[in-house]
């Protein structure tokens, strides 16, 4: 693994280009699979989960090739296994979402549980019990999962909490099936509107419907298609939070504002700066920040990934702000670090009086240490120091509180998290001005 070495304390200036959405970009690569022709899908980010899902298609003995300097061929014809390697699927939570497309093309998926960053559990009882309402039989065994359906039929199914990746995991399940499906309490998340848009285009039956529901149309047949992935909000928000919490200006290029209002509307609170144009967004320090609540919630709510980052850029606003989490029981694993750095974060359960209501998250995985709530104190300067990174979004954190920070941060074994989710982060931030190298 590679090091980050971070000399703190300069204001971040210039402009950078988001790419496409991680959380979009390998789940439309999956939908590719459903096809019979090849598709073209444009517009990825150099991100190391794109790469680990297309080694996985590979594996399975369909291509997934880069043919561009951001667009990846995924040629379906050739699949030929129904069950993904443990050794290499473990690293990805996009393994069960290889499931819809092995059920259509063999009748048999066999996929190993989801790893990715350790943020809480993840609820794929909400998966589970949607296929089987289409149909399929779910056995869970030696750590696999296994699901069997000679066909899927419509059904009408209410996911009891919302479910980003279930939504779009049962969508890729009943674009084949037979029948007409309906999905209530469904997610609303921007990412599943790309997908859907995706499968809409080769073929799919696929219509949005007001209160939260979906309606699928089976089809027997898709076709290949050209898609451009839509940009990546939480890099967008990275960087945003980067400019402003080390008093610079930066340009966000393909920043799409209309997807980011409620982020917006917190940094109007908060008094930040900010400008939407043709060209993206501009970020940049107008004066003191001031300390402002924040409860994350399912879209068109704050993102869970935007807390992190948010919660760094709050240790310098002026004030006293909260930090409510309702989406992931554990979700402040970053906290220590930047107590660690001087900052004043302290975490606490708040009272809730429909705590089932309020919470997105299983309350029967929920654990008696964990935290849901965040009391951050500022303004406090922050001291560099030498970290162990454990997941994406921590390593993210710490980069940006080293980007703050007096002295030098070091982050231990770094880049294979960062790198799963942000290009070249080093050399982006070289860019803006920052003393940062990969060790």
């Amino acid at each position: 693994m590679s090091n980050f070495v971070i000399h703190g304390g300069k204001p971040l200036y210039g402009s950078v280009r988001v790419g496409g959405a991680k959380n979009a970009s390998y789940k439309l690569m999956l939908a590719a699979l459903l096809a019979d022709t090849p598709s073209r899908i444009l517009n990825f980010s150099h991100i190391s989960d794109v790469y680990l899902v297309a080694s996985l298609i590979n594996s399975l003995g369909a291509k997934a090739m880069q043919v561009g300097e951001r667009t990846f061929m995924i040629d379906p014809t050739s699949l030929k296994l129904d069950e993904i390697d443990p050794s290499s699927g473990e690293a990805s939570r996009a393994s069960t979402m290889f499931i819809p497309a092995l059920l259509a093309k063999f009748g048999r998926a066999v996929v190993p549980f989801p790893g990715g960053d350790k943020i809480g559990a993840r609820p794929l009882d909400r998966h589970f019990d949607g296929l089987i309402a289409l149909g399929a039989q779910v056995e869970v065994k030696d750590n696999k999962i296994i699901v069997t359906a000679k066909e899927l039929t419509g059904a009408t199914y209410k996911f009891q909490k919302s479910t980003h990746t279930g939504t779009e995991t049962l969508i890729m399940a009943a674009v084949k099936a037979k029948g007409t499906t309906i999905l209530e309490n469904s997610a609303l998340e921007t990412e599943i509107d790309d997908l859907i848009k995706f499968l809409n285009s080769m073929g799919a039956k696929i219509t949005r419907k007001p209160n939260r529901v979906i309606e699928i149309i089976g089809v027997p047949k898709l076709s290949g298609a050209i898609h451009k992935i839509m940009p990546d909000h939480n890099q967008v928000v990275s960087f945003a939070c980067a400019a402003l919490a080390t008093k610079g200006d930066v340009i966000v290029e393909n920043a799409d504002a209309k997807d980011l209002e409620v982020f917006l509307a917190k940094l109007d609170d908060a008094g930040a700066g900010y400008e939407v144009g043709n060209y993206g967004v501009r970020f940049f320090y107008k004066g003191e920040l001031t300390a402002t609540d924040v409860t994350t919630g399912i879209h068109p709510g704050f993102k869970t990934d935007w807390q992190p980052l948010w919660v760094t850029m709050m240790t310098q606003a002026r004030g006293t702000s909260i930090l409510h989490e309702t989406v992931s029981e554990n979700r402040f694993q970053y906290v220590d670090s930047l107590n660690a750095m001087g900052a004043k974060i302290e975490l606490y359960n708040p009272e809730v009086a429909n705590p089932d209501q309020v919470y997105n998250f299983n309350l029967d995985v929920d654990k008696p240490e964990n935290k849901h709530a965040a009391k951050i104190t500022g303004p406090t300067p922050l001291k560099g120091g030498e970290f162990t990174v454990k997941d994406l979004r921590h390593g993210a954190t710490l980069m940006i509180a080293g980007l703050i920070a007096e002295g030098t941060t070091t982050l231990h074994d770094s880049a294979e998290h960062i790198d799963r989710g942000y290009e070249r982060l080093e050399e982006v931030f070289q860019a803006l001005g920052a003393t940062i190298r990969r060790q």
